[in-house]
């Protein structure tokens, strides 16, 4: 091996058919779960860390990378796990780090069948690969849990905001919200065939995290949501206060919406994220290859930019910024 390369070695690891808070001892465990076989025959173990608490408590999952290109939640895990003591942690905490492993290895948000493992829950046994890949993910990991936090990022060509999904109506969830500290709170229910509404069907307390950019690692971004993840744990009673705390002043936003380009062209999006807009403030133009004006956008009404495309090769249809409205949920 080459000087320049230090070697370590890792530690072992147990694999498992599902996770079962009383499968664990009182310590720290790392556990690859079975879901799938591939077509070699060799199991596809989604990696899980495991922390039991030396006393009881609520059992929490968080799970990153069900979009395979979504990394920035699996050291944000790696580092959350290490400021744990199991001797002082009540409950048990998993960390999926990777969800979607097809998806992860691929470098690809979707499963390797095309599909949208966050829009498949809760699966099929006897469906095709996604259908079954996501029920064994529920089964076998996400319907132990009583507390979700599912760690996404933007896709790509977008960016965001360090932002929060959940349904801000039942009050355990948005108390779990606005632990984190984001910097926007966005109601939003969860569409059918996602992990998070798949949860909350089950009365579980679930949200959403949004963490940054695709395909990279944020270290800014990571050490906030680590901190911020952290206080929801405390909120939950799970560990205890840390030195280290998240603001918690996040603007709360009753909906949110896409805008969208009506014509193709070069897009270069003006609005800064994270900033308030009013009504009429330009937010982004779209010019032709000659660089003469097609369009000017303007904000529609007043609102937060949650995120915004970073892409200039904008089609018909394209996404523009995604436009937070200030204000409690509905109802």
């Amino acid at each position: 091996m080459a000087d320049w390369i230090e070697p370590h070695a890792p530690g072992p690891h147990t694999v498992v058919e599902r996770l079962d808070p009383d499968d664990f001892a009182p310590g720290f465990h790392r556990v690859g779960v079975h879901l799938v076989d591939d077509a070699t025959a060799r199991p596809l173990l989604a990696p899980a860390l495991v922390a039991r608490g030396a006393h009881p408590g609520p059992v929490v999952g968080i799970t990153a990378a069900v979009h395979g290109n979504e990394l920035n939640g699996i050291p944000t895990i790696h580092r959350l796990f290490r400021t744990f003591d199991p001797a002082d942690l009540r409950g048990t905490v998993f960390g999926v780090t990777i969800a979607n492993v097809p998806g992860y290895v691929r470098h690809d948000r979707l499963y390797p069948d095309g599909k949208d493992l966050n829009r498949v829950m809760p699966g099929r046994g006897d469906g095709d690969e996604s259908a079954v890949y996501a029920a064994r993910l529920r089964e076998r990991v996400l319907d132990v849990f009583e507390v979700l936090i599912d760690l996404h990022t933007a896709s790509f060509g977008r960016v965001n905001t360090l932002y929060v999904r959940a349904d801000l109506r039942d009050p355990a969830t948005a108390r779990l919200a606005r632990a984190i500290g984001a910097q926007i709170l966005v109601h939003n229910a969860g569409a059918d065939g996602t992990v998070r509404a798949t949860a909350a069907g089950r009365g579980v307390p679930a949200i959403t995290v949004e963490i940054g950019d695709p395909q990279v690692i944020d270290r800014a971004k990571v050490r906030t949501s680590r901190i911020g993840i952290r206080d929801a744990l405390e909120s939950l009673g799970v560990v205890t206060a840390d030195a280290q705390q998240a603001t918690p002043n996040a603007v709360e936003c009753a909906r949110s919406y896409w805008l969208y380009t009506d014509a193709g062209g070069l897009l270069e999006v003006t609005a800064p994220l994270g900033a308030k807009v009013e009504a009429g403030d330009r937010i982004a133009t779209l010019v032709d290859p000659w660089g003469q004006l097609l369009r000017v956008y303007r904000a529609p009404e007043p609102g937060w930019v949650v995120g915004k495309s970073t892409n200039p090769v904008a089609r018909t249809g394209s996404r523009i910024l995604h436009l937070g409205i200030e204000g409690p949920p509905p109802g």
